[in-house]
């Protein structure tokens, strides 16, 4: 594409050098991805800026530049090397700016479903995917666990991608005849302009509770940027808010867009009732506009009626009938690492991505509303490293105070040592009933072969993954996995 095209998308500042007869063959901020004709951006990143690595880009062959810091870079650089340098405000929503551009602004011929929160978005999000494709909308999905387009998997490093890839997803979205996408929008993304100039048609709520303090400092912060992807939504778009949670005010005011609230309270739009759960199946009622759905479905737990009651309004919102999504919730299955059920003849094990202290306790409490005290509950769960340490303790005292028998163990250590972070998750424990196993599947097997043959194992944290980083070195690893062989399910 024509550069003059491309800047002609962003707000600059300053642009120098010769802009005429240059086509740009790709956007990268990766300098090692960098080939000739590539536009490089700019970013300042967690660990590193990448206004250090200008030099590398140009000598790769860019041959535009995109900066926000005018101070780093000599412009005779620029000028001896005939390459293009635009000065822009901030080099991230220049980013997304330019790139809706390069790749056709296809984002604007697709309808976006965006769910933000601490849990519940995955789910929520699988949920969706399936009730628009049951009833004929074929639909793309940015998420944890995998991206897909249709039926086509494609990894996921981010919970939301960085914007030039995400923009990338939404063109070969549009090429292989999706009309809907279901994204999770996290906080980092939200904060850090991934998701910027998107126009959302529905964007959804589920909670909040600690997380991303290591990233957002306060959890003022975390809120705000999860409400400011409902303070972008224009008066055509509708935001579907959990009433139930603490915060729903300040987001429900917050934006101009039409409202659907949901929950248990009695004013929600769509109100959650009758609530039964058991280990095969959850049923409940849900009244919406005068009628009241019975729903069933394989997902467990009251926190599942919650993602269901969202799945249900944003399909409504997109004109599906209440008959065909009842049918859709019924057939969906379970997600996996979500609250993920494997059975024995003798026993359960229960692997789910809880991972702060407000999912693990949710997740035990769910278990015990469906279990009460006559089976018991053995959980095995760590802390990752280099996130929140003050997490740590909290989870441990909530791990030992609901259930019979902890296992403490390693989640995904990164550049901590394994053993410093199990000694910040015991400090909060005041009871006797845990063992610390540092090794992570042998606490997995050992939680699962020593325990009662009626014994519910909950094994928390990592969920879906299928890896466990140690240092900077990604292994492969499932709990799932390890929690079949050793109950010998194939």
């Amino acid at each position: 594409m024509e550069l003059t095209k491309l800047i002609n998308s962003v707000h600059t500042i300053q642009v120098a050098g010769e802009v005429e007869r240059k086509d740009i063959n790709g956007i990268f901020y990766d300098s090692r991805k960098v080939k000739s004709g590539s536009l490089f951006v700019a970013l300042s990143g967690y660990r590193t800026d990448g206004h250090r690595f200008v030099l590398d880009a140009i000598n790769s062959g860019a041959t535009a530049v995109i900066i926000d810091n005018n101070s780093i870079i000599p412009g005779e650089i620029f000028t001896h090397r005939n390459v293009t340098k635009i000065l822009v405000k901030d080099s991230r929503i220049a980013l997304a700016e330019i790139s809706n551009a390069f790749f056709k602004k296809a984002a604007e011929q697709l309808q976006l479903i965006g769910i933000t929160g601490t849990k519940g978005k995955t789910t929520t999000a699988w949920l969706i995917k399936h009730i628009l494709e049951s009833a004929g909308n074929k639909s793309g999905l940015l998420g944890t666990i995998a991206n897909y387009i249709g039926e086509r998997k494609l990894s996921a490093s981010l919970t939301t991608p960085e914007s030039c890839e995400l923009h990338e997803l939404f063109a070969e979205m549009v090429r292989e005849g999706c009309s809907h996408v279901v994204m999770e929008v996290s906080s980092h993304a939200l904060a850090l302009h991934r998701v910027h100039g998107l126009r959302f048609a529905d964007a959804i709520y589920t909670n909040l509770s600690l997380d991303h303090l290591d990233f957002h400092e306060t959890f003022d912060n975390y809120f705000e940027a999860k409400k400011s992807l409902f303070t972008s939504l224009d008066d055509a778009a509708i935001a579907i808010v959990n009433i139930d949670d603490e915060r729903a005010d300040a987001v429900l005011s917050a934006t101009n867009a039409k409202k659907l609230t949901y929950g248990q309270k009695d004013n929600a739009d769509l109100r959650i009732a009758d609530i039964k759960l058991g280990l095969d199946k959850t049923t409940f009622a849900l009244h919406y506009a005068g009628n009241a759905y019975s729903i069933e479905s394989k997902m467990f737990g009251v926190f599942n009626t919650y993602n269901i009651a969202a799945a249900f309004a944003a399909a409504i919102s997109q004109g599906i009938a209440p008959e065909k999504i009842i049918e859709a919730i019924k057939s969906a299955p379970q997600v996996p690492g979500r609250f993920e059920v494997i059975s024995s003849a003798q026993k359960q094990v229960i692997v789910d991505y809880a991972h702060t202290p407000d999912s693990l306790l949710k997740t035990l409490e769910n278990i015990r509303l469906i279990i009460k005290h006559d089976r018991p509950l053995i959980t095995v769960f760590g802390c990752g490293g280099n996130r929140d340490t003050t997490k740590r303790p909290i989870m441990g005292k909530i791990a030992a105070e609901l259930s019979d028998s902890v296992f403490v163990t390693s989640d995904n250590p990164r550049r901590e040592e394994p053993l410093a972070i199990i000694d910040d998750i015991v400090k909060g424990i005041t009871t006797s009933n845990y063992v610390v196993i540092a090794d992570r599947e042998e606490a997995i097997r050992k939680s699962i072969k020593d325990s009662p043959e009626n014994a519910v194992i909950l094994v928390a944290g990592k969920g879906h993954e299928d890896y466990q980083i140690l240092g900077e070195t990604k292994y492969p690893f499932s709990d799932a996995l390890i929690a079949r062989n050793e109950m010998g399910i194939a």
